[in-house]
């Protein structure tokens, strides 16, 4: 049942769904008042990406500390809370397990309601966020509005009639634009997390260098990225550096090629969603949201539409707590709370995958 939350009530938002812990302080779902996050990058660095019992464990051992951390700097005490949001899917089940059940100890101990978000709708509400100083990126009332989100683990078109009201138009078939992202990065040396490192070395070079395909699912807005993958191996045996000392202004050459063929093809099916379905806003979300040349396109092509593009902070494109908290708020009024018996799942969807079939 929904329930009325007022303008100035605060939501605690927590948030462990892969490796980073997180927790936020959020005022009416919109005003952020404090935003942690711990990376885990520098631990998982070493494995080349995330190893899933290595990054529940060290959410267990930080967790209360950076819960700690946000209402201090807030700053506010359990009292002024109106309630709880934390991340339950979809993730990695061993990292949700922590969130969730430090959420569930926190509502316990302190009687406050408790409600289970889903990952791919919080980043979604990044765009409504309003940091100290700032305004929202996106604005609530231009609807219908096309939402790219764009992460290591999915690559969604969602049509966003309505907040709440969400039809995926467009997804994956295979690997998701950030997880090709890092897969180029550890092909080229570059390093882990692979998506700011590709932005990074791609700086430097010239994205018209090599001709990377630009993959088309025939009749659908889907995706995929696995023989873009694939192409890059190639490109990388053929110019001869799988043997040969490092050269690197090739690698800034397939780092810029590599990033153009991934932004090209998410411009391209954002843009032309953004056509059939009439939208009046175009957002972008999750942490390939960051990246810098997808923006420039995505920017240059508002320009040229005269359609709004809207992209959150990059501190707010990865994976954060205020976000949770922001989209806590608005499923709370909208369907109410959960119960302590929530629970964690791997995969959750935002709407019914609606694609046509090759």
């Amino acid at each position: 049942m929904a329930v009325s939350l007022r303008p100035n009530d605060l939501i605690l938002g927590v948030e462990t769904s892969c490796d980073e812990t997180a927790a936020a302080i959020v005022r009416g779902g919109r005003e952020v008042l404090a935003n942690v996050v711990a990376s885990q990058d520098e631990l998982h660095a070493q494995f080349g990406g995330v190893v899933p019992e290595v990054a529940s464990r060290r959410h267990s051992e930080i967790i209360t500390a950076i819960v700690g951390e946000a209402l201090q700097r807030a700053p506010v005490t359990w009292a002024d809370l109106a309630g709880i949001a934390v991340t339950n899917g979809p993730g990695l089940v061993g990292s949700l397990i922590v969130g969730v059940s430090a959420a569930k100890g926190y509502a316990l101990a302190t009687g406050l309601p408790l409600l289970g978000v889903n990952h791919i709708e919080a980043h979604l509400f990044a765009n409504y966020l309003q940091e100290p100083g700032g305004t929202p990126a996106a604005s609530d009332e231009l609807l219908p509005t096309i939402c790219l989100i764009a992460s290591g683990g999915h690559s969604d078109i969602v049509l966003v009639r309505e907040l709440g009201d969400y039809q995926i138009v467009g997804w994956t078939r295979d690997d998701a634009a950030g997880e090709a992202l890092d897969k180029a990065a550890r092909v080229l040396g570059l390093g882990y997390p692979g998506g700011p490192a590709i932005d990074r070395a791609a700086r430097n070079g010239d994205p018209g260098a090599v001709q990377f395909p630009r993959p088309v699912v025939s009749g659908s807005l889907d995706f995929s990225f696995s023989g873009l993958k694939t192409a890059m191996v190639r490109a990388f045996k053929e110019a001869g550096l799988e043997d040969a000392e490092r050269d690197e202004a090739m690698i800034a050459d397939l780092a810029a090629s590599y990033q153009e063929a991934v932004a090209d093809t998410l411009v391209r099916n954002t843009t032309r969603a953004a056509g059939e379905f009439g939208a009046r806003q175009v957002m972008l979300a999750g942490g390939v949201a960051a990246n810098s040349r997808l923006r420039a396109k995505m920017s240059a092509w508002s320009e040229d539409s005269g359609v709004p593009v809207a992209f959150p902070p990059i501190r707010l494109c990865t994976d954060n707590a205020a976000m949770v908290a922001g989209a806590g708020y608005f499923r709370a009024c909208r369907h109410g709370w959960d119960g302590l018996d929530i629970e964690v799942f791997s995969a959750m969807s935002l709407a019914e995958h609606i694609h046509n079939p090759t």
